[in-house]
Order: structure tokens, then sequence, then C-alpha cells
């Protein structure tokens, strides 16, 4: 049975590196390695998302995996790494039985984050098309990475068209191009890592749904684990290859089940009784659409085979719903990946059914539990906590001397008292309501960030707005013939043969392309007692998610800052995690005085750093606030002064007015007039609001809305 290795009797060793640390040698990560090896043994599962902290082994794993998958042979001078005999269309083929082959090494590679599409699926080959006039395509990282792992660092922060080109690929095994004049399809049959910490961002439901498999991966909570991860760190600085050697059995025995279960796969049986069980699950967790089946049928076929076993049973469907359906089960961003275990195995019950029961033998009854009245012969009064543990929730009765929110007169609530010596004083936390989908609030102007869904700007992928002579981009035609002809007005620049203009790679221009980019939506939101007046919380939580939830489907980062009673605090700094902005956001409590001077001072100094960071990153900060200001001495002089300096910074600006009620002192408009803000009434934030005052101030047309 070939297995992949060399031709020859002995077989070739083919340790990892001394600076790749042994797959095999990595512990307390069981389940990121079960899924590694699954899409190994059958790349149709669709790839591995690996989410998790920093620190956690994710991209040492990921490395350590190419070096236990079997050797390759490939067609010499394939630039595809074609296996012999595949009759699948290639650029560099046909690969007919003559030709010559060659043994390599699974290949890792690995997609910088800087990546253009060209470079992923490749591109027009200049050099040879401007030097010899000849249509030629330049491979780019999926053909490196046929047959072997395409790994994607932090793939949370790539941009969303490159994870569908990817993804695209990985399901399909095979990559199209068709640009620049080039119309090409090669073999793309790869298996698709990526790593990601939530921390720094989500992907979308809809490319979550792409990757095959997801993990979530932590540090190990255990003293004796943390400290066995430490040794091997340890030992493996110290000494490479001393502590790769101690580890070369274990990865050959891997190397080899690993060849054994693919060469396997083929043959194990999946049931209709099983396949009826994994659809049972799926529709049960209700997850969108039928790839969750299809992938868990794939993944507990390649559990089977790598078990060794020739039928799949409950246990394979177990792992593989385990690893398949979590990333599936999100119904909005602010929901968080998971699975009911508990549920998933009573939906699965055994394989084997219950046995009947001895007809000789005498029923065992479990003995009767003895309770505290049998022990004292009556029963004994219940303390309050008892009771809130035996009914699972808190006294309905609220403490003395407290009254329910809801009870609070709305004098009371408009400023709680002054807040202690160093500290603040709460008044309550306010739920949100639900959000809603909020109109576009963009920056002015055009800049040059990150491409995303809000703002205008230069981007690498939009409409053509003019050429440059920078060195990346995609090709712009007109503009280098223009350049060429304005260059070459004489016969010398001439080919003699031909008498046709002749194109130098100085006259290269490549397109000028405007569409969105993100940006910096920085929140900072008010969370004084004048917020509590009317369930005035529950409006601004919900206008502030409504926001967040924008932010998130604009691909922006966000930031949130609140201030109330003395002071104000950054509460999350700048992130592309909406999901903790929201989870900070539910958990905000409202009380005390208004430091609004204090709130703006510190917006003030976060973008400042961040304009230090990142540019380009263009920002837009949004005041959640009705204006008041009273805590410190002129204070609303105070505010006012921040106000105009944010101003002359050229910093955008939108100031959300939570003021209500019949009479109404305008201190939020004011404040915008000093921001040079946009002033807006948070009961107008809704893109509804919007659609219906225009459908209202509107005359009837012909035509729709």
């Amino acid at each position: 049975m070939r297995d992949g290795s060399n031709d020859s009797k002995t077989p070739v060793r083919h340790s990892p590196p001394p600076e790749t640390f042994p797959f095999s040698a990595v512990v307390g990560s069981d389940d990121l390695a079960l899924a590694l090896v699954l899409t190994a043994v059958s790349p149709d599962v669709g790839g591995v998302l690996v989410r998790g902290e920093k620190g956690t082994a994710k991209s040492t794993m990921v490395r350590g995996l190419a070096a236990v998958l079997p050797r390759q042979q490939v067609v010499a001078e394939c630039r595809f790494g074609c296996a012999p005999g595949d009759r699948a269309a290639c650029p560099d083929g046909p690969h007919d039985a003559a030709t010559p082959t060659a043994s390599r090494a699974a290949r890792l590679v690995e997609l910088p984050i800087g990546a253009t599409e060209d470079r992923v699926v490749g591109s027009l080959d200049l050099e040879r098309a401007l030097g010899r006039g000849e249509t030629a395509y330049q491979p780019g990282l999926l053909a490196a990475a046929n047959r072997g792992i395409l790994y994607v660092d932090e793939v949370n922060l790539l941009h969303d068209h490159l994870v569908d080109l990817l993804l695209d690929a990985a399901a399909m095994g095979r990559n199209t191009v068709e640009r620049d004049g080039v119309s090409v399809s090669h073999a793309a049959r790869i298996v698709l890592v990526g790593t990601m910490n939530p921390e720094e961002g989500e992907l979308r439901p809809q490319l979550l749904d792409r990757f095959g498999l997801t993990v979530e991966v932590a540090a190990p909570r255990e003293p004796a684990l943390r400290a066995e991860v430490v040794r091997r760190r340890l030992a493996f600085d110290a000494e490479p290859a001393e502590f790769v050697a101690r580890f070369e059995a274990d990865q050959e025995a891997l190397r080899r089940r690993i060849a054994d279960a693919r060469s396997a796969l083929a043959g194990v049986t999946l049931t209709d009784a099983m396949l009826t069980r994994i659809a049972t699950v799926c529709a049960t967790f209700e997850v969108d659409g039928l790839r969750a089946d299809i992938v868990t049928a794939r993944a507990a076929v390649a559990h089977a085979a790598w078990s060794g076993r020739t039928t799949v049973t409950v246990a394979d469907v177990r792992a593989a719903a385990r690893l398949a359906l979590p990333h599936r089960r999100r119904r909005n961003p602010f929901d968080s990946p998971g699975l009911d275990e508990d549920l998933l195995d009573e939906l699965l019950g055994d394989d084997e059914p219950e046995p009947e029961p001895d007809p000789d033998r005498e029923p065992q009854t479990e003995p009767e539990r003895e309770t505290p009245e049998d022990l004292d012969g009556e029963a004994q009064p219940c303390t309050s906590s008892e009771t809130e543990r035996a009914d699972g929730q808190e006294s309905e009765q609220p403490p003395a001397g407290q009254r329910a929110e809801h009870e609070r007169p709305e004098s009371e609530e408009l400023e709680a008292p002054a807040a202690p010596a160093g500290g603040v004083a709460a008044s309550g936390v306010s739920a949100a309501d639900e959000p809603y989908r909020a109109r576009l609030l963009r920056a002015k102007g055009i800049g040059q960030g990150d491409p995303g869904r809000r703002s205008a700007a230069l981007t690498s992928t939009g409409r053509r707005v003019g050429s440059t002579s920078a060195r990346t981009g995609p090709v712009h035609l007109p503009a280098t013939i223009r350049a060429a002809a304005a260059r070459g007005g004489n016969r010398d620049d001439r080919d003699d043969r031909t008498s046709r203009l002749r194109v130098m790679p100085g006259d290269l221009r490549r397109s000028v392309l405007q569409g969105r980019e993100s940006n910096l939506v920085l929140l900072c939101v008010d969370a004084s007692g004048s917020m509590a007046a009317r369930k005035r919380m529950e409006a601004v939580k919900s206008a502030v998610l409504s926001l967040l939830l924008d932010a998130y489907q604009r691909r922006d980062k966000v930031g949130l800052v609140t201030f109330r009673g003395n002071g104000a605090e950054l509460t999350l700094p700048p992130t592309g995690s909406v999901e903790i902005a929201a989870r900070r956001l539910r958990d905000l409590p409202h009380g005390g005085r208004t430091p609004l001077a204090e709130g703006l001072e510190t917006a003030y100094d976060t973008l400042r750093v961040e304009r230090l960071r990142d540019p380009n990153r263009r920002a837009l900060l949004v005041v959640v606030t009705d204006g008041r200001a009273t805590s410190g001495p002129d204070a609303l002089q105070r505010s006012g002064r921040v106000a105009t300096r944010l101003r002359h910074e050229g910093v955008e600006s939108v100031v959300l007015d939570c003021e209500a009620g019949r009479f109404r002192m305008g201190l939020a408009a004011r404040l915008a007039e000093h921001l040079g803000a946009e002033h807006l009434p948070v009961g107008e934030l809704a893109a509804a609001a919007i659609v219906g005052a225009a459908r209202t101030a509107l005359p009837t047309t012909g035509r729709a809305a």
C-alpha cells in the first residue's frame, strides 16, 4: 500500500526543522488536535477555525501539523503540485504516465494579513506580458498550497472578499481566475486553517458558516497541566534538536495513522440510521441551511477512519457535531458560539439499545432519601438564603430601605446623591431595549483607511476613479497605453518589424479605486443620574446597541467612554469586537452627577492616541447625552471649551440628544454647535423613522421609494 512516502525501500525520515515545535508534544489542546487531524484526513470537511485568547498554542499546533502530514508524490516541474496520474485539468498539463515525478514534504503556506487578491489567486505575469507580449498566468498562494495547508493567522482581520475567495477554493477544490485577459482554472485542494482572537473582532456569521469545524481554545486551569506546558516549552527553547528527537517516534506514528486513515476513508460506511441522527441533531439545534448536516457527516466519516472503524457510530457523530455545530448557532452578532452537550447526548442516545431486564431477578429500588422532616420529625423553617437556593431565584421583596427602580419619582432619579470621596454613587443598572437598524452616520470627505462599509475612501476594491504609477493594484490598461504613447513619439521606441507601440515597464499604470472604508466609532455615553428619568437609560442603551450592530455590519472598530459621578473612564479601548462592547454596555450602571467635560476630555485623549497608532483610520465620535453638565465648577463652560478643541482637531462628531419631555433646555444642540457636529435626537436614529418621515413629507410618485 502506498502511503505517500518515497518509492525506495528505506523510508525517508522527515523530521521537522528544529524551530518547529512537534505536534505530538502539545498538551492541553485535545479538541484542536482532533479538528486539525480530521481535516487533514478529509480536506472535504472544509477547514478549521481556531478561536481563542492569545498564548494558547494556536499557531504552534497549525505549524506542527505540516510536519506530520505524509510526504507527497508530485509531478516534477509542475507549479501546482499535481499528483501523478491526476486527470484533472492543469495549466502545466496534461500529465501522462511518463511524466517524471518527485517527492516532497507537505507544504504549509502562510497568508499574510496584507496580501492582495492578485497574490492569493494569481494574476497576469506582467514581466512576460510587457517584455515578450505573451499572456501568461503567474500562480498565487492557492497554487502553492495545493495538497497542503493554507494558514491564515488573525483571519478575522482579513478582508471579507479574500476570506470568501479562500473558502470558495477550499470548498470546490479548484481556483478559477478570470481577469486581466487571463482565464485559468487549477487544483486548489487545501486544508484551510484560520486562527483568531475574538477580542479583536468576530467573523460575520456568513463567513463563520463556511468553515467546516471550529474549536474554542483556552489556557488550561489545572496547575499541573500548566506546569507541564511550560516545562516542555522551556525544554524545546533550550535544546530544540534534542527535544524534537524525543518525540520523533510519536511523530512517525501519527504520520502513519493519518496516511492509513486517508486510505481507509473511502471504505467507511455511513448508514441511513446515522444520517437520520445527524439530520435530527442539526434540526433540533436550529442551524441554518444544510451545510451543517453535510459537514457533520463528512467529519463523522473522517473520525471513523481515524479511529480505525469501517462504519460510523454514535461516538463519531458526537465528536463531529461538537466541532461542526457551535459556530453555526449564532442568531445575531452579539450571540456567542456554543453547544448544549447535554442536549446533544440526549438526541444521539446510545449505539446499542438498553438490555432487556432479567425476569428472574428482582428489581432493585432506589432507597428513599431522608429529608430534613424525616430527620427531626417535623418540618424545619428555611432561611431566606435556603429558599433562594431551592427556588433558583431571589426573593421578590427588595431589601428594607430600598425601593424598586420604577417606584422612584423622576425628581429623585434626575440626580443621584453626590458620590462619596473616591467613589461613584450608582443608582441602578437598566436593561436595554431591542436594537434596531440605525441610520448611516459617516465621516465627511475621502479617506484612505481599511476597506469597510461606512465612509468614502480610496481602497483596493471599488469603482475606478483615476490612475497612478504605484507598484500595486490592478492594471489600468488605457492609462498604460496613453503613457507609452506619450513617451514613444519617435520611431526609436517602436518595434521595427511591426511598427507597433512598445510598452515599457515604466509605462505601467495602476487603477485608483474608490470604495468605502471602516472607521473608528467612539461612543461617549452619559451614564449619570439624569439619564435614569422616564426610562431614558433603556432608550440610550438600545440606541448604542443599534450603533454597535451597525458598526459590526460595516466592519468598524468601536470604543466606549462613559462618564458619571465625578469623572469618566475608557470602559472599552478601541477594538474590533462589538460583542465585548455590548457586554460592557449591558452591565453599565447609571447614577451620580454629569461630568460632561471629563467625558469629552477622555474621548479627546483616546482619539489622539488612536490617531498615532493608525493614522489612516478616520474616527467618528458619537456623544450620547442630554447636554447637562453638573459636576465641578463651571461645568457647562468647561464642556464647551473641550468640545471646541475637538472641533479644531478636525474630529467628525455626532451628538445623539437624549433629552425628553415637554420642556427642553436645548443643551445638547448647543454642545453640537461647539463640536461642529450633527445634532440628532435619539428618536430619529432609527432608519425606519427617517424613511417614515421622508414618505410623509414627499408626495407620492410613480417611482418606488
